[in-house]
């Protein structure tokens, strides 16, 4: 009895034992699993991230239904836009802007006008060039024949001491002796002297005619090239304005390179007048001057036909022998 109640009792005990460790299972199953448990929580913000991408697919919406509306906004800015274009292509102009560039890219009237100014005023500067080598040659010959005659008792004498030498002296004293020849036998003095002056104005005026050869075009250029090039400055203004109603704006980059193309018009045609003008100064008074030698040589020959009809008349009165005679 005894063993049968010990063994019942260590039944008791195995049973109890047994339902005390059931519930520490769980416990410990519990607990077992609670490392597990953090991997579970860090897939919940993944979890929870799968719902958060339509929502923030929804949030970039909104910008797209701002962006929506944008597109009228676009299409308003768009003289805005071209402006900025605009702009950026004059300062590009700006930073190559030269007197080529701007001549390049005018119109075709301001570069007609242009290279008619640029032509006038190459003409100017021949002009200058043969101008000053021809007076200065012609001056020295008169003042060489001049000196050479200066002792000359006769137009012979006078005109032997020339030589061959062509001046505008020489043909006043060749002129001289064909009166004197054709009034041969004419007793008038007087008459044979004023036809003699006659010839020596008309060589004086066929000199100045002469020498004054290309002034007239000087005047022209000098008067004319400034208004010239007020056209080709008004014509390139008148572009301009056009261009600016085209490109809708009145800013002063985008219209200052059609502006300066046809002020470059205006500067060209100060640059051919105003040399003009000085080298039509210049050579009228160095004109005046070669004048005033040519009527010097006039009044010589004048001097040396009135010896030799003087000459001429008293020889025939007895000459200079009888006054001689008388003399002693």
């Amino acid at each position: 009895m005894k063993n049968m109640s010990l063994s019942r009792a260590m039944t008791f005990a195995v049973i109890s034992a047994l339902a005390m460790l059931s519930p520490a299972a769980p416990l410990s199953a519990q607990q077992g699993a609670a490392p597990a448990a953090p991997p579970v929580a860090q897939q919940a913000p993944a979890v929870s991230q799968t719902p958060a991408t339509p929502a923030q697919a929804t949030q970039p919406a909104q910008p797209t239904a701002t962006a929506a509306p944008a597109a009228p906004s676009d299409a308003a800015a768009t003289p805005a836009e071209r402006e900025g274009k605009l702009l950026k292509a004059a300062a590009a102009e700006l930073k190559e802007l030269s007197p080529w560039t701007m001549f390049k890219s005018a119109d075709v009237v301001v570069k007609a006008v242009m290279i008619g100014l640029a032509f006038a005023s190459l003409v100017t500067w021949t002009i200058f060039i043969a101008k000053m080598i021809e007076l200065t040659v012609v001056q020295r010959k008169v003042r060489s024949a001049l000196a050479k005659i200066a002792d000359a008792r006769s137009l012979a004498e006078a005109q032997f001491a020339l030589g061959a030498k062509g001046s505008v002296l020489a043909s006043f004293l060749k002129a001289a002796m064909r009166e004197a020849r054709l009034s041969a036998g004419i007793s008038s003095d007087a008459g044979i002297k004023e036809r003699a002056a006659s010839s020596f104005a008309e060589i004086v005026r066929a000199e100045a005619r002469r020498i004054r050869l290309g002034m007239g075009l000087l005047a022209t250029i000098g008067a004319t090239s400034p208004f010239v090039g007020l056209f080709g400055t008004v014509w390139g203004i008148m572009n301009s304005f056009i261009g600016i109603s085209k490109s809708q704006t009145t800013n002063l980059a985008v219209v200052a390179p059609g502006i300066a193309e046809a002020l470059l018009a205006t500067a060209i045609g100060l640059v051919a007048a105003i040399p003009a003008v000085i080298i039509y100064n210049h050579f009228a008074r160095v004109t005046k001057g070669y004048l005033e030698l040519v009527s010097r040589a006039s009044g010589a020959a004048g001097r040396l036909l009135s010896r030799d009809l003087d000459r001429t008349h008293v020889s025939s009165h007895g000459g200079p022998h009888s006054r001689a005679a008388a003399a002693e």
